[in-house]
């Protein structure tokens, strides 16, 4: 039996900062801090790739790259890249509580910039030996930035050269001395990104925290991934999809939820043993100590809607790689602990092979306790080879659940808990969990505060809001370290 162990949610941009959007600096290591004062083991995280429209984490130009909204700027001024002034005289949004994308965008390049022309000649080497390092997959994403900049922006699909969209070796290395001084950019910021992660990950390490990273199953259709490796994916003769990921109409949204990412060539795949996907793992697997495996399901079947269509009313499920995958990765990273995000409709199938692939599966409170799951699915039922949550980055806050569920829901946790305030079921229900024999129990940083819906992260099937909730302050924690510390029990460090 795994150790009983305990761990938060809070992704990076959620930390407080000046500069709009939590970073790796100062802050991320109060909150590891944090984190070790509470009992914690484990750290989980939201996808750390560099965001596009709609600022979703799982919607990234690279699996491989680090998102330089998180490079931490005042660290860059103590090494003398910046000046305070050149940082405090741009705009980062005005609201505390809620980052402003917008705002962010159109400042840190610039900002990054001065940077980059300060340590280009004074850290040449250092530089290049991290490109060197990296060769494997920096150079083909900082080309595929400087090219959208090149082209505006748009998606790779969109490109109105057609040389570059296909990858000719000739238009290739024009573009590369063409675009020679923005590619180089674009590989200082990941330069700049994995030094600051590194010693974060280094420090939490030191602190005896472990980084849960999530892993989304599947890629963002403009990014440097399916660019470089187009026949990994079922795209036409114009690199267009054929059909699209999402989930059919369900309890949450009666339309269903249209992802649009291309959907995987699994049967090119696994011709060669599924190195496509190592190589992900595997940089997945420098950044974390466990990963969260997005979507489980969609490895037994997924669901594949027509591309063009407006909503996921149309689709189809598809056989998925099945076991051949899990195993395959189980043996190549005997080391690295998976865990299944095996929430949705859970067919036997899809149970034979989350039992076959011994990763553990989720259990989430508000599902147990909400009278929608079958079965035995409050805490005292658990498995050991489970993580439990109260919710996820996809669910509303506990106290926002509480407090919008019907009688016919709430009359049953009064049975349970007692006639006692909506704050106090939500603090039994984190104890419940936290008592469960799940081997891991995570709890949203929100749901240790008691906030509301307000502090939701995302809003499954809606394009804007989301993704934006932020501490306003680490004052916001004072006195609560103890308090989950008695809570969680037995599972503190």
């Amino acid at each position: 039996m795994k150790k009983r162990s305990s761990g938060i949610l809070m992704g990076i941009p959620s930390l407080p900062s000046p500069y709009g959007i939590g970073t790796m600096g100062k802050t991320a290591r109060e909150w590891v801090d944090f984190l070790h004062s509470s009992g914690q083991s484990w750290w989980q995280i939201l996808p750390l790739g560099p965001t596009s429209y709609g600022d979703s984490p799982y919607q990234s130009f690279s699996s491989a790259a680090g998102n330089p909204y998180l490079i931490d700027l005042d660290i860059l001024v103590e090494e003398g890249l910046l000046k305070k002034e050149e940082i405090d005289e741009r705009d980062w949004g005005k609201d505390k509580e809620r980052v402003d994308y917008g705002a962010i965008y159109s400042s840190r390049f610039s900002v990054l910039h001065l940077a980059y022309e300060r340590a280009r000649e004074e850290r040449k080497a250092e530089i290049q030996a991290f490109r060197e390092e990296n060769k494997d997959w920096v150079e083909d994403y900082a080309l595929f930035m400087a090219l959208k900049k090149h082209f505006g922006m748009k998606s790779w699909i969109d490109w109105p050269d057609e040389s570059i969209r296909k990858r000719e070796k000739e238009s290739v290395e024009r573009y590369r001395n063409l675009l020679s001084d923005d590619i180089s950019f674009y590989a200082f910021m990941q330069y700049l990104f994995f030094r600051q992660w590194n010693a974060l990950r280094s420090y939490a390490k030191d602190k005896g925290i472990g980084i849960i990273g999530d892993v989304p199953i599947y890629v963002a259709l403009d990014s440097a991934d399916v660019w470089t490796s187009p026949e990994m994916f079922q795209l036409d003769a114009s690199y267009y999809p054929e059909e699209v990921s999402g989930v059919p109409p369900d309890y949450f949204n009666a339309d269903g939820q249209l992802w649009g990412n291309p959907l995987y060539a699994w049967d090119r795949m696994k011709e060669d043993n599924y190195s496509w996907w190592k190589q992900r793992i595997s940089y997945a697997s420098r950044l974390y100590d466990m990963i969260r495996f997005d979507h489980f399901r969609g490895l037994e079947s997924y669901y594949a809607i027509p591309y063009g269509e407006k909503t996921a009313r149309k689709g189809r499920w598809v056989k998925g790689p099945g076991r051949s995958f899990t195993d395959e990765l189980n043996k190549a990273f005997p080391h690295l602990h998976f865990n299944a995000e095996d929430l949705g409709y859970m067919s036997q199938e899809v149970k034979d092979l989350l039992s076959a692939s011994t990763w553990p599966g989720m259990k989430i409170l508000m599902f147990g306790f909400d009278g929608r799951e079958e079965g035995q699915e409050t805490p005292e039922f658990y498995k050991e080879n489970t993580v439990c949550y109260t919710g996820t980055h996809d669910n509303t806050t506990l106290m926002g659940w509480l407090s919008e569920i019907p009688p016919e829901i709430m009359a049953p946790l009064k049975e349970r808990f007692g006639d006692i305030s909506l704050d106090e079921i939500r603090e039994r229900i984190i104890q419940e969990g936290e008592k469960s024999r799940s081997f891991l129990m995570v709890v949203p940083i929100q749901d240790w505060l008691g906030l509301g819906k307000e502090a939701r992260i995302n809003t499954p099937g809606t394009a804007s809001g989301n993704w934006q909730w932020r501490l306003s302050s680490m004052s916001m924690l004072d006195g609560l370290a103890p308090k989950i510390r008695k809570t969680i029990g037995d599972r503190a460090e």
